[in-house]
């Protein structure tokens, strides 16, 4: 299948320059092309970031004129036309003698971006308010590291960022039916985990704006993960829906493009080099390995990257998070008086859990595993999305009781809760960490009483963002777990150098202080070294 679909935004709201939503590689055709398989920069995401210092038409025209000269240098003419993106890694190292805390606090106006210093004609998509990007390579928005960062601004205070998010996040609903993965062009064919209903819950418990004002967009959202879903006989699929062969409907990631990923192209094209595949389809599963957020793990392969195959499972997460949504639509509608609409959606919810508990849940290992719909059979692994259900009440008591030993005894490390039990080389397994993963199962957990374990994860995850900003005076997207907390280090493999910053890590470490107040991790301050 080469299934492509481009989306075209709606009217915007005053004040918002409308999105030429045209990316990069479409727009410079060969020349993006040249400058990504000729390395003009060491990371494939510095040229689609570039802004042009003209009409794009007309650099591309030139570039067709001037290329075939004697002497033309591909390198010199990008510099000359385009305005490179930078990173200014030093503002994420704290002053010496400033304690966790206040670092965080700090990092905040660091990490916000204004709309109107958007660079025009870039591929940044313009937004109406002010947000908070992750940090490092990251500096746009992103779809679900922006819940677990607004957990922290929530304890900082930083309600004025609270608003401009929800706003900003409304407003991509309403322009392009959902969520992208970031506000990039060539972000637009995919989303990432759906977790705006977990957002409208947040934004009411801090008076940003009620729930139930939120209805539409909720329901824009689950419409688009749910395109096709009425039309599919058992054993098909359309883009993010599975019908199953007991008639079961369940959800998948999935990119409406089948190329290289603009901001990782030269690494696309040589992973798909390296299998006899066919490409198109090597890439559809990078692209939806990347809207799952774990970009990449051992969820996704058989073994080395090339035999990544997205698509064709249903992830524990993903399905968790549109039950939530369908629960919420369900109240909401209910509170609205929209009784019809309610009583479909609670039915879609018990659908979904029974579904769930069907096909996800394994007896034998006493956890949530994600599901291979082509092979019909579980994943073998075992990965942290088995916190999902738990985090949004889907799970039974015993179910969760038992989630906690799987977890606690196959993924619990030195510094935290681990992605998977499985070492790959990628950033998303063995042995790293990552901040949302120690949120979704400390929560989780707690959800349902199990304090014992929901404390020692956070414990040792305070332990381990403490330990490194004592030692780098900086808080980074990832841990490596399996190492005494004092001496913690930043994680590694995955596609790119480890980046500072970090959002989510800033997010979630802000939350469980807030909520600890007398742990050591308060005590930890900023090194010598700057």
């Amino acid at each position: 299948m080469n299934e492509q679909t481009f989306v075209s935004p709606r009217t915007p709201p005053t004040g918002v320059v409308p999105a030429d939503t045209l990316t990069p590689a479409d727009r410079y055709q060969e020349l993006f092309i040249d400058v990504q398989r000729g390395r003009v920069f060491p990371d494939s995401k510095t040229f689609v970031d570039c802004a042009p210092h003209g009409e794009p038409e007309c650099i591309l025209q030139l570039y067709r004129t001037e290329r075939a000269e004697p002497g033309f240098d591909l390198a010199t003419f990008v510099h000359a036309n385009f305005e490179v993106p930078r990173i200014h890694r030093s503002h994420y190292v704290s002053v010496p003698g400033q304690p966790l805390r206040e670092h965080i606090d700090s990092l905040w106006d660091v990490l916000t971006r204004r709309p109107d210093r958007h660079p025009p004609r870039s591929s940044l998509l313009p937004l109406p308010h002010r947000y908070v990007v992750p940090g490092g390579r990251f500096c746009e928005l992103y779809y679900w590291d922006s819940y677990f960062t607004m957990l922290g601004l929530a304890e900082s205070g930083r309600h004025d960022l609270l608003h401009c998010m929800a706003s900003n996040f409304g407003h991509l609903i309403d322009t392009f039916g959902h969520i992208p993965n970031g506000n990039r062009t060539y972000y637009l064919s995919r989303s990432q985990p759906p977790v705006f209903a977990l957002m409208v819950e947040l934004f009411e418990k801090h008076g940003v704006r009620d729930a139930i004002e939120w209805l539409p967009q909720l329901r824009k959202e689950y419409d688009f993960w749910m395109e096709g879903a009425d039309a599919l006989q058992p054993g098909d699929a359309h883009r993010r829906c599975v019908r199953l062969d007991d008639g079961s409907l369940l959800n998948r990631y999935w990119d409406d493009r089948d190329t290289p990923r603009e901001e990782s192209h030269l690494e696309d094209v040589t992973t798909a080099s390296r299998t006899t595949r066919p490409k198109t389809q090597v890439y559809r599963d990078l692209r939806a390995g990347a809207e799952s957020g774990w970009d990449f793990s051992s969820r996704w392969c058989d073994g080395k990257l090339e035999t990544i195959r997205t698509t064709a499972i249903i992830p524990v997460d993903l399905n968790a998070f549109l039950y939530k949504l369908e629960q919420q639509i369900a109240e909401l509608s209910r509170a609205d008086r929209q009784d019809k609409q309610a009583d479909d959606f609670t039915a879609r919810a018990y659908t979904r859990r029974t579904a769930i508990n069907r096909q996800l849940w394994n007896d034998k290992e006493g956890c949530f595993l994600d599901y291979d719909w082509q092979r019909h059979a579980p994943r073998p692994a075992l990965n942290a999305a088995t916190s999902a259900p738990l985090y949004v009440g889907l799970a039974s008591a015993k179910q969760a009781m038992r989630v906690a030993d799987a977890m606690c005894t196959r993924l619990m490390e030195e510094g935290g809760m681990g992605a998977t039990d499985v070492e790959s080389g990628q950033q998303w397994d063995k042995p790293n960490g990552w901040a949302p993963l120690q949120w979704l199962a400390i929560q989780g957990l707690r959800r349902y009483g199990l304090h014992a374990y929901a404390e020692d994860i956070a414990h040792r995850w305070l332990l381990t963002v403490s330990s490194l900003y004592e030692r780098e005076s900086k808080l980074v997207e990832k841990y490596v777990l399996n190492v005494p907390p004092g001496g913690a280090v930043g994680g590694s493999g995955g596609e790119y150098p480890l980046q500072d910053g970090f959002g989510w890590t800033n997010g979630v470490t802000r939350r469980l202080l807030h909520e600890k107040p007398d742990h050591k991790a308060h005590h930890a301050c900023a090194g010598a070294k700057a």
